[in-house]
C-alpha cells in the first residue's frame, strides 16, 4: 500500500482495495505518540488563537447591539434576523470551501479565509440600515466559510482518533476564551463614545476584526499541510506519524467509506448535522443575545462586558472536564445528550428567579452545557469519517448546523418583539436543545468499532 497516498485519502474507494493494514509495531506507536505530542505543541496555540478571533468577530455585533440597533433604528426582529444572515452566507459556500482546502491545502485556503472575514468585519462598522447589515452579516459568513470545518479536516491529517477528542476539546475552549476576553474589550470600546468621526460600535468592529487579517498573513508562515510538508518533523518522526494515520484511515475507510459519495449517502450524516443544528440553536441563539439579555439587570454597558464573561469563565472549565471525563468512558453518548438537557433545564430556569445573581447563576449551567455538548460531539463524526468522506461530510454537517444561526438569533428576536420578553424565545430555544439530545441519544455513536484499529493492538 501507498502510506502517502492513504494519508492524503486519494483512494477512489474502499472496495477499490481491501488488502488489510499491517498493524504498526509497538516500538513506532510509542514514536508516533512522541511526535504527536509535539505536534500538539506546535500547532494547537496557532489554531486555537485564530479560532478566538473567528468567534469574536461572529458574535461581536451582539456587544454592537447594545447602541448600534438605536443609531441604525434596528428593531429586535430586524437585528435577529441580520445578524442570523451570518450564518445563511456560511452554509452556502461551506462544502465548496472545505473541498478546495482539500485541494489547495490548508495553508493557502485558511490564510484566504481570515484575510477576507477580517476586512469584511471591518466593513460592518459602515453600515446605515438594516438592509446594509444583513447584507455585510451574509458577505461575512461567505467569507469565514470553511474555517471550521476545515480545521476539523486539518485535524484528520494530523492527528489519529485516539488524539482527536483531545485536540478538539482544546480548540473549542476558543468559544468561551473568545467571550472571556473579548466581552470586556467590547464593553470597554462600548465606552469610548463617538472618536473622528466614528461612534463606539463602529470602533469596536474595526479594532476587533483586524487581527483576522494579521493571523490569515501568519497562516502562510506558520502552518504546514501535512505532516510530510513540515519542516520542522524530522524524517523518522514524518515516517512514524504517516503510517499509524495511514493505518487508521484506512481501518475508517473499509469500514464506512472515504469518498465524497460514500458521506453524501451515509444517513448517519445528515442526523449528526441536525444534532449540530440543535446544539448551535442555542450556542449563536444564546451567545448573541446575552448582553441584551444581561443589560436588563439595569447595569452599564462595561459592567455587561464583565458579566458576559463570568458564564464562559464557568464554560471553559467545565467543558475541559465533561470532555476528560467522556474521554475515559466507554460510551461518550450519554455526555453528548446529557450536556444538552443540562442546557435546556438551566435555560428554562433562568427565565423563573429573580435576582442578579442567581439569573446569572443559570446562565452559567446553560453555557457550560452548551460547551460541553460542543467538546464531547466532535468526535462523533471524525470517528467515521476520513479521506474526502471527511472533507464533504464535516463540511455538510457544520453547514446545516450553523442554520442554527440564524434560526436561534431570529427565533428569540421575533419571539421577543411579539411576546415583550425573553421568557417565550428562550423556552424555544431550550426545546430545540432538548429535540437534539434526544435524537443523539437514538443515534447513538457510528464509529464506536472503527477507528485506531490496527494501531491500538499496540497499546
Amino acid at each position: 500500500m501507498n502510506i502517502s497516498q492513504s494519508v492524503n485519502g486519494a483512494q477512489t474507494s474502499p472496495k477499490a482495495d481491501t488488502k488489510p493494514v499491517q498493524s504498526i509495531s509497538g516500538d513506532e506507536y510509542a514514536a508516533s505518540e512522541r511526535t504527536l505530542a509535539k505536534v500538539f505543541r506546535r500547532i494547537l496555540p496557532f489554531i486555537f488563537v485564530c479560532y478566538v478571533i473567528s468567534y469574536l468577530d461572529r458574535t461581536n455585533v451582539g456587544f454592537a447591539a447594545l447602541t448600534m440597533n438605536k443609531d441604525l433604528g434596528l428593531t429586535a426582529e430586524q437585528f435577529g434576523f441580520g445578524a442570523g444572515m451570518f450564518f445563511i452566507g456560511y452554509f452556502l459556500f461551506e462544502i465548496p470551501s472545505n473541498l478546495i482546502m482539500q485541494k489547495v491545502g490548508a495553508r493557502i485556503w485558511i490564510a484566504r479565509i481570515m484575510i477576507s472575514w477580517g476586512v469584511l468585519s471591518m466593513a460592518t462598522a459602515f453600515v446605515v440600515g438594516p438592509k446594509s447589515f444583513a447584507a455585510a452579516r451574509f458577505l461575512l459568513g461567505l467569507a469565514e466559510a470553511g474555517f471550521t470545518p476545515g480545521i476539523y479536516l486539518y485535524f484528520t491529517h494530523w492527528f489519529p482518533g485516539k488524539w482527536r477528542a483531545k485536540v478538539t476539546a482544546a480548540f473549542l475552549v476558543g468559544i468561551p476564551v473568545a467571550n472571556i476576553i473579548g466581552s470586556p474589550i467590547s464593553g470597554a470600546l462600548l465606552q469610548v463614545g463617538s472618536l473622528h468621526g466614528l461612534r463606539s460600535w463602529q470602533w469596536l468592529l474595526l479594532i476587533e476584526g483586524l487581527p483576522a487579517v494579521l493571523l490569515g498573513i501568519a497562516c502562510l508562515f506558520v502552518l504546514a499541510d501535512r505532516p510530510e510538508k513540515a519542516k520542522w518533523l524530522s524524517d523518522d518522526e514524518k515516517a512514524a506519524l504517516a503510517r499509524r494515520l495511514a493505518a487508521e484511515q484506512r481501518d475508517i475507510g473499509n469500514k464506512h467509506g472515504n469518498t465524497l459519495r460514500d458521506a453524501m449517502t451515509n444517513w448517519r450524516v445528515f442526523v449528526l448535522a441536525f444534532i449540530n443544528f440543535c446544539g448551535i440553536v442555542g450556542s449563536i441563539g444564546v451567545g448573541l443575545w446575552m448582553p441584551q439579555i444581561i443589560k436588563q439587570l439595569g447595569v452599564d454597558h462595561a459592567v455587561v462586558g464583565w458579566l458576559t464573561a463570568i458564564p464562559y469563565v464557568a464554560g471553559a472549565v467545565v467543558m475541559l472536564l465533561w470532555a476528560k471525563i467522556a474521554a475515559r468512558a466507554a460510551n461518550r453518548i450519554p455526555y453528548v445528550a446529557g450536556a444538552l438537557v443540562i442546557a435546556a433545564a438551566a435555560l428554562c430556569l433562568s427565565t423563573y428567579v429573580d435576582g442578579a445573581v442567581l439569573k446569572l447563576l443559570c446562565l452559567c449551567f446553560t453555557v457550560s452545557g452548551i460547551l460541553s455538548f460542543q467538546a464531547t460531539y466532535w468526535a462523533i463524526p471524525s470517528g467515521f469519517l476520513t479521506g474526502r468522506a471527511a472533507a464533504g461530510g464535516l463540511a455538510l454537517i457544520v453547514s446545516v448546523g450553523n442554520l442554527g444561526g440564524f434560526v436561534g438569533p431570529s427565533m428569540i428576536g421575533a419571539l421577543k418583539q411579539m411576546s415583550g420578553g425573553f421568557t417565550v424565545p428562550l423556552f424555544a430555544i431550550a426545546a430545540v436543545m432538548l429535540v437534539g439530545a434526544a435524537t443523539i441519544a437514538w443515534l447513538g455513536d457510528p464509529g464506536a468499532n472503527a477507528g485506531e484499529a490496527s494501531a491500538g493492538n499496540q497499546k
